[in-house]
């Protein structure tokens, strides 16, 4: 008999269905990324940078290897000059079923008083234990000027 239950026990969990998180989490991606961009464009591209990145956090450099963690990606841009002129608007979302990791997609406009460029970027986040998001790889290239 025991053996029986266990059997319908088991036969249960395997046949549970995992609640599908995707289009939640995606939603929940979307918007820590624009408050990203909002809060880098008030307080600084590499201090808010900083405050979503995972400890584990891969950069790439243009010409340069990837800055890898934290710690480094902090390291790295202490030498540099905050700036408040780049903002971006992600077009494209997707998360996984569990809900745990997703990217997003979108375009990126850096404004100074010279010139205005234009790029696109992709950010990788993962769902941290207290429910936030942090990215832990985001890149991106320069483009022509929208039409």
């Amino acid at each position: 008999m025991k053996k029986i239950l266990f059997a319908l026990c088991l036969l249960a969990a395997c046949t549970q269905r995992q609640t599908d998180l995707s289009k939640q989490s995606a939603d929940e991606i979307i918007q820590t990324d624009k408050a990203m961009s909002d809060e880098a464009a008030k307080n600084g591209f590499y201090k808010t940078l900083l405050l979503y990145a995972d400890d584990s956090v891969v950069k790439p450099q243009e010409g340069m290897l990837p800055v890898i963690g934290k710690a480094a990606l902090q390291n790295f841009w202490n030498s540099r000059t905050d700036f408040k002129e780049l903002t971006w608007e992600p077009f494209k979302a997707e998360a996984s079923k569990s809900g745990d990791m997703g990217y997003t997609l979108g375009n990126w406009k850096l404004v100074t008083k010279d010139t205005t460029m234009y790029g696109n970027y992709y950010t990788i986040w993962k769902k941290q234990t207290d429910g936030k998001w942090k990215f832990v790889v985001d890149g991106g290239n320069s483009t022509p000027a929208p039409k």
